[in-house]
């Protein structure tokens, strides 16, 4: 049997009365009775990230970066250890919280989410289960060089979404959470094995390198 993927769970609000706490149970459950993955739950409440204000001067050795706090620090090491990600969100104003957002833009400089495949898990309390905060999640973790999986999860509805043991009362969303995770594992493992064979340097890296190759004088 093929080693488990490291698969981090991310709990993407922090609201006091969030529904995340009906959704985030019922992901978790599936993901460990998968098969394929070692599961771990990354709740944004648990990791109080500073608002990004990461620059040059605060990552102290660009090798092993320090940052400005070391729950930064941490968030990148635990980030850059996962295979795959499943991210859980509401939306807020047409997209998704200002935590999540935080929380992915606060994986800098370590490239963490780099050539690894997300899931989204959306929820709302109306009818559309989130899809428009997962439509710009996809645009963030492209910026982020993660792939964002196609096939996600909705759950509208979500305080009736879930019957007394937890089970979801729509076999949509069963269906579609176990089609997402069927995916994230094979790209999961896709992924590990292409950057197992050797990655690019990330493109900002490249195209700095280009650009001082293209402004140094010609040899003489």
């Amino acid at each position: 049997m093929s080693t488990p993927l490291n698969l981090k769970i991310i709990i993407g609000s922090t609201r006091p009365t969030r529904a995340a706490d009906l959704v985030a149970p019922w992901v978790e459950a599936a993901a460990r009775s998968h098969g394929d993955f070692a599961v771990d739950v990354l709740d944004l409440r648990d990791w109080p990230l500073p608002m990004f204000a990461e620059h040059a001067g605060t990552i102290g050795d660009i090798n092993d970066p320090t940052y400005s706090d070391p729950l930064i620090k941490r968030w990148n090491d635990i980030i850059k250890g996962g295979d795959a990600f499943v991210m859980i969100t509401p939306e807020y104003n047409h997209s998704i919280p200002a935590v999540l957002k935080n929380a992915v833009d606060s994986v800098w400089l370590s490239f963490g989410f780099r050539n690894k495949p997300v899931a989204a898990v959306g929820y709302s309390a109306g009818a559309g289960g989130a899809i428009r905060a997962i439509e710009h999640l996809a645009h963030i973790v492209v910026e982020a060089e993660a792939v964002p999986l196609r096939n996600a999860v909705l759950v509208p509805n979500v305080t009736a979404a879930f019957d007394e043991t937890g089970a979801p009362t729509d076999p949509v969303s069963a269906a579609a959470l176990g089609i997402a995770l069927d995916d994230l594992a094979w790209w999961g493992r896709a992924l590990k094995s292409a950057r197992q064979q050797g990655e690019h340097l990330p493109g900002i890296w490249r195209m700095r390198a280009a650009m001082e190759t293209a402004a140094a004088p010609a040899n003489q």
